[in-house]
């Protein structure tokens, strides 16, 4: 089970605790979630989006480590 997410309310500014709420919400993936469990997904809906996701984090990796090196080559 996930840690509960904890947010503090400063002189009882209550707009932003729910703002900082929403926001760590949103880090976690939450609301990604609940949006993909709306409806039922097929198996083979699934297993396509689950290869789509790992191809995107994989070609955003990349990039990340050409931009890297590029930063590299432009420092020396």
């Amino acid at each position: 089970m996930a840690s509960p997410l904890i947010v503090n309310v400063d002189n009882g500014d209550i707009e932003k605790a729910f703002k900082n709420l929403k926001k760590k919400m949103a880090l976690e993936g939450i609301f990604k979630e609940l949006k993909r469990r709306r409806y039922f997904e097929k198996p083979s809906q699934e297993k396509k989006r689950k290869r789509e996701e790992a191809e995107r984090r994989r070609l955003k990796k990349i990039r990340r480590l050409a931009a890297q090196n590029r930063q590299r080559r432009h420092r020396s």
